[in-house]
């Protein structure tokens, strides 16, 4: 027949009798193709959604374990300011929120059926049948439709998958850039006997990170197909049904996987705190002149003049590897108005991280309300 649908028909009646007249009585293939999809798609939206919340908890876990263990900011790839690691994984945490709403509103919009038949005129059946059926099915009718459900629906969907993907590669990309040797402040689990190299004995690469980085990649270019879908010749032709076949399951499963991946890396994910406070120091000092800058110019310095007295010091810590508070202490200029006490406490960590509990209270309590 070159036609599943009519071959799936044409079988059963073959075993029904003369009441298979009544089958598929007036109803356009997609009536079938399209809400049974649905309901696949509610489903397997509720796998996403699960696996997500494990996620979000092993990455609570974490982030209330290293709540103010210190490590140094990056920003453009250089030390910026001291912050905590359970900052990062509260930033981490707060995104999957997000990943997980979004999943909710296309799973809603994406559970929707339609029985209007091949225009969506309702020519062959009534309004109520539909209401009915899509009732019993726990779906809402589509308010109108052509032939089929209209796809700017699976591309949200396919969107809010990409977006989740996303997110973990950009959690994946992190541990991957610091479980570089020069860096090794974190690393993905090492299970024993797992094998890095087949030329290198010592290697341990992150490879469950690249592979989450990747498949996200796939998923991506599936969201970019699932756009392409929406436009149909007339509203309706046949050009989405192929790509669909492959996009969605293929999204659907390659997420699953690489959300279980994931939740394996951040519950078994090393953490080496030595590491990151060696790496903090490792620039002398100099990622506290901002707080300095802003101590001379509370004390009235203009913000151009204290940046100059600032940086001069910084960039010789910089040149000459010179310890930068002891640069400043040394600076007269800089200590008629910023007593040594004053400079000292510009370089208290226990300052720098006084915000940390307000910062996780915002992220993790509307959390333990809801539960």
């Amino acid at each position: 027949t070159q036609h599943d649908v009519i071959a799936f028909t044409t079988a059963v009646a073959e075993k029904v009798g003369p009441s298979a007249r009544w089958m598929h009585f007036g109803m356009t293939s997609s009536d079938v193709i399209d809400t049974a999809q649905a309901l696949q798609m509610r489903e397997a939206c509720d796998l996403i959604l699960a696996d997500l919340a494990g996620l979000a908890d092993a990455i609570r876990g974490r982030a209330l374990e290293h709540k103010r263990t210190p490590m140094i900011g990056r920003t453009h790839g250089v030390h910026a300011e001291p912050m905590t690691l359970g900052l990062k994984l509260a930033l981490w945490y707060a995104e999957v929120e997000r990943d997980i709403e979004r999943i909710r509103r296309a799973r809603q919009v994406i559970a929707v059926g339609k029985l209007s038949g091949a225009v969506g005129t309702f020519a062959h059946l009534p309004p109520s049948i539909e209401a009915d059926v899509c009732g019993r099915l726990g779906l809402e009718p589509a308010p109108v439709a052509s032939q089929v459900v209209q796809r700017d629906r699976h591309a949200e969907l396919l969107c809010a998958l990409a977006i989740t993907a996303a997110s973990l590669e950009k959690f994946a990309l992190e541990i991957r850039g610091l479980q570089k040797t020069e860096i090794g402040e974190l690393e993905e689990p090492f299970a024993k006997g797992q094998k890095g190299s087949s030329a290198m004995p010592h290697k341990r690469n992150p490879i469950g990170c690249e592979q989450v980085v990747g498949l996200a990649r796939l998923i991506r270019g599936n969201a970019h197909a699932a756009i392409e879908n929406i436009a149909l010749w007339h509203e309706r032709d046949i050009s989405h049904s192929s790509v669909e076949r492959v996009i969605l399951p293929d999204s659907f499963i390659a997420l699953d996987h690489v959300l279980r991946r994931f939740t394996r890396i951040v519950k078994g994910m090393v953490v080496y705190p030595d590491r990151m406070r060696e790496n903090l120091e490792r620039s002398r000092g100099v990622v506290f002149s901002g707080t300095v800058l802003l101590e001379l110019a509370r004390r009235g310095v203009s913000r151009e003049g204290a940046y100059a007295m600032v940086q001069r010091n910084a960039m010789r810590s910089f040149e000459q590897h010179l310890d930068f508070k002891a640069l400043l202490l040394a600076d007269a200029e800089i200590t008629q108005v910023l007593p040594a006490a004053d400079i000292e406490k510009a370089f208290d960590l226990d300052e720098q991280f006084r915000y940390v509990d307000a910062v996780f209270d915002r992220v993790f309590q509307p959390v333990q309300a809801r539960t």
